[in-house]
């Protein structure tokens, strides 16, 4: 099986919901949203695809240190509608959709469906482990990046630590 260009990343039980979209003021989070989309070209920066609706939606990339158990946020990436979907492709599955994420993933990485189900399988494994920890979010990203995050970092980071979920 090839590496692949796009991947799954599920977010584990405890932490749905833990993410910059709902911290954030709808203003910060338009304004950030809006600088991604602009600086992929209005493109997907996975496919290049754009959406029919709306040509791309703004993804959290996060990345997971099993030893800390902490969630740290990577930054921002303007994905279309079709692999935003794959990313969250346990949530495409929950409301039927789960045949088209599998063939765009396919798709994408030239995958057979074999490959793709070996893959979602594996994922879903890490995603079973993962949620049966408890995990701690750090999204520093925003205080490495002032040009992105025009906010209160400080402030934002300080009701993030206290917040419960």
């Amino acid at each position: 099986m090839t590496e692949p260009r796009l991947t799954i990343e599920l977010v584990p039980k405890g932490q749905w919901g833990a993410n910059l979209r709902s911290e954030l003021p709808k203003a910060e989070w338009d304004r950030l949203r809006r600088a991604t989309y602009a600086a992929a070209g209005q493109r997907c920066e996975i496919c290049g695809g754009r959406g029919p609706k709306w040509p791309v939606e703004c993804h959290e990339r996060w990345r997971y240190d099993e030893e800390t158990k902490t969630q740290h946020l990577e930054g921002l990436i303007a994905l279309c509608p079709s692999c935003h979907e794959v990313k969250h492709i346990g949530r495409a599955g929950s409301i039927g959709r789960g045949r088209e994420a599998t063939e765009h993933l396919m798709k994408v990485n030239g995958w057979t469906l074999e490959e793709a189900q070996s893959y979602i399988n594996d994922a879903f494994e890490t995603w079973t482990r993962r949620s049966e920890e408890s995990w701690t979010l750090d999204v520093t990203w925003l205080a490495r990046n002032p040009q992105e995050f025009a906010g209160d970092t400080d402030r934002l980071l300080t009701e993030m630590e206290n917040s419960d979920g």
